[in-house]
Formats: C-alpha cells, structure tokens, sequence
C-alpha cells in the first residue's frame, strides 16, 4: 500500500520520540533521567479534578458543540478581559484537541500552495511541519543566543515578498524561553502591519514568566493588530493539564468558522468532560500558578548555573517557558571509544548512552549547535541529571 506524498514528508516529533524512547528504557529497569517532555511535572489542581468528576457524574458525557460549549468559551473570554483587557465575542473564539490542534486548524484554513510563512528559530518543531502539511512554506528566520533569540524589525523585513502570509511568533519561547517585551513587540508587529501579514500568536507560556516580566499579548496593540492576529492558547503548561488536550484559538470570526467547519469533519467537539475541568481551571484560584512559576524559576537558576559551569557550553539564560537550550557545539569534533561527536544528534545518542540522561537534539529546533533541557522535573532529578551530565563530558578529551 503506497503512502500519500504527504505522508512521506512528514518527520515524526522529536520530543515525542526521545520521551518515548526514555520511557522505553525506563520500563527496561535503566535508570534514565528524562529532560525532554514539554509538561509540568505537577499534577492538575485539585479542583480541575473535582470539576472533571463532578461533570462524569452528572452526565456531561455526551457530543457538544464542535467549538466547545459556551460556558467554556464564556470561561476563555473571562480569561482574556481579565488578565489582558481582551473583548471577543463568543464567534470569535473556537475549543480544540489542544494547542497543537489549533494550531493545525488556523494554518489549514489560511494557507495555500504558494504561500509563505515566517518561522522564527529555533522554533517549536511542529511549526514547519504543520505549515507544509497545508501545501505552504515555512521559511526559517534565523536568531542567536546574541539577539536573545529575538527576531528584529530588520530581520523581519528582509524575510517578506508578494508571497508571505503570515508570521508565526512563539513567547516565551519554546525551546528557548526568550520573550519580547512591549516595546520590541510592537516594532516587529509594526513591520508586518505594513505587510499586510497574519500574526499567529502562540502564547501557550504566557503565565510561565520570571523577573517580575509582564506577558503582552500581540492581540492587546491595538484594534487592528486584533484583527490581524490569532491568538493560540491553552490549558497544558499554565495548569498542567497536557493531558486533557484543550486548547483555544482567538481571532477573526471568518477564521473561527472556518477553523470549526474543519473541525467539525476532523475531531468534531474536544472531549466533554475535559471541556468542564478547563473551566475551573481559566475560573478557579490562581495562587498555584504563581507557587508553581516561582518553583520553575529556581530550577531555572540552578540549571542554567551548572551548565555555565561546564566548559564549552554556554546557556542563555530564559526569561519563561521551562527549557534551557545551551549551546554544546563547543564538544563537536571530539571523540569517545571511536566515535566522533559531530552533530546535536550525536552529542544526545552520548549523553543518552553515557550519562543515562534524555535531552533533546536542537537540530529539531532548527538549530544544531544546541541541545534542549527540560526543567519541568523534579529539583532531584535536575540535580542528579545535571551531576551526570557534568561528569560524562569529562570524558571527552
């Protein structure tokens, strides 16, 4: 049976498959410390579950509406008056399978073939492969650990022809944590104003933040930046809810319709039940996210002190998200028991095999000089990776 051309194209996840393959050798009693899954090690609040179990006991097990029930959308745009002073209307506002899913939705009805799209990196994998997957291009918008891993009005400008569509802006940022404050935000959202571009806004970190940094959504810059713009976010990091896979779009009514029209011929309505739980999530107490920000934060500070310490590697430093994405390039051209470490894939399969510690290859991420470290694990497991890690690159000469 012969695979679409589609189908051919597509690469698998990174991260997915290096926390598989951690998981793999767990199960096979080795002792693997995992930094690669994108979750909170929290577990979801305890009033999420309560709402989850109370929704199952009262029959909310049933179809909804294909974009989610209104009391959810009322709940998301609660949320986004509150925290941002946001006003949508309930059309303009669609409940997917997630953030990943949404994001799936907003680039199948915008793009075309022919079209072009914007993607800063190091970027979040699935991006690009998203993008071709509607017939478009990405076209890849280089930064540096010496712009903050920031794009800039200028580099923005050079990236646009008759054929862009849309610019695709990720903060904090996934892998590397690096956020816009408003002043730059505004220059780069100036830029493609005046190009007449779609801004796709994926701020599912936007409450992961450090430094007393104030998260500003692209939709808060005004009337008609909004109406350019579609805002993707979610349940997963904020509340710790990976699992219950909801996530929401924000934006042009005609973009929803059309987001929920595909929807309504692909998943349909997210899960009922877990529709109730984010509920309470964007409604309930709020205390646990900033106990839980300041918890990362301190991970933070630790992992990125240790890794400064190892020579040949530098690590910027986040200002959210909970990755560090340091620079081991410097260990490149080394050999251990007759290989030669050449690549970020190469560097992961020896700290895999020599250090037992999972991270993952920045080659993913459209940069091959890095590798990415997840700190949404426990201070333990940091420690003892960061121990391990330490000690097996000593074995490189």
């Amino acid at each position: 049976m012969k695979l679409s051309a589609r189908a051919q194209r597509l690469q698998p996840s990174a991260t997915l498959t290096i926390t598989a393959k951690a998981k793999s050798l767990k199960a096979q009693g080795v002792d693997v410390i995992g930094f690669g899954a994108g979750e909170p090690d929290f577990d979801s609040p305890d009033h999420v579950k309560e709402e989850a179990i109370r929704a199952i006991n009262d029959g909310m097990t049933k179809y909804t509406g294909v974009g989610g029930i209104d009391e959810l959308k009322d709940a998301i745009l609660h949320r986004l008056k509150e925290d941002h002073g946001l006003e949508y209307e309930k059309s303009e506002i669609i409940a997917s399978v997630g953030a990943k899913h949404t994001l799936y939705n907003v680039m199948q009805v915008l793009f075309d073939s022919g079209d072009e799209v914007i993607v800063p990196a190091p970027y979040w994998v699935s991006y690009p492969e998203q993008i071709k997957l509607a017939e478009a291009t990405p076209i890849i918008l280089e930064t540096s650990e010496d712009d903050g891993f920031k794009i800039t009005p200028d580099s923005l400008k050079k990236h646009i022809n008759s054929n862009t569509k849309a610019l695709i802006l990720n903060y904090p940022s996934n892998p590397t944590g690096a956020t816009y404050n408003e002043d730059e935000l505004r220059a780069i959202v100036d830029v493609a104003m005046d190009a007449g571009l779609t801004i796709i806004s994926d701020e599912i970190y936007e409450k992961i933040i450090y430094g007393g940094i104030k998260h500003i959504p692209v939709a808060a810059l005004g009337e008609d930046v909004k109406k350019a713009t579609i805002l993707v976010n979610g349940v997963s990091k904020t509340y710790s809810m990976t699992g219950w896979r909801i996530g929401y779009a924000a934006g042009d009514k005609d973009v929803i319709s059309a987001m929920s029209k595909l929807q309504g011929q692909s998943t349909s309505n997210p899960t009922s039940i877990s529709q109730w739980a984010a509920i309470a999530a964007f409604t309930g107490d709020h205390g646990v996210i900033d106990d839980r920000t300041k918890e990362f934060e301190q991970r933070k500070n630790y992992i990125v002190e240790k890794l400064n310490d190892i020579p040949q590697i530098t690590c910027f430093d986040p200002q959210g998200a909970f990755y560090v994405f340091p620079n081991v390039s410097g260990y490149y051209g080394k050999e251990f028991e007759g290989k030669i470490i050449k690549d970020s894939l190469d560097f992961t399969e020896f700290i895999l095999v020599e250090a037992k510690v999972a991270v993952v290859p920045g080659v993913a991420f459209g940069s091959d000089d890095h590798v990415r470290i997840s700190y949404a694990t426990s201070m333990d497991d940091i420690v003892k990776g960061m121990d391990r890690i330490t000690e097996a690159l000593k074995k490189l000469p």
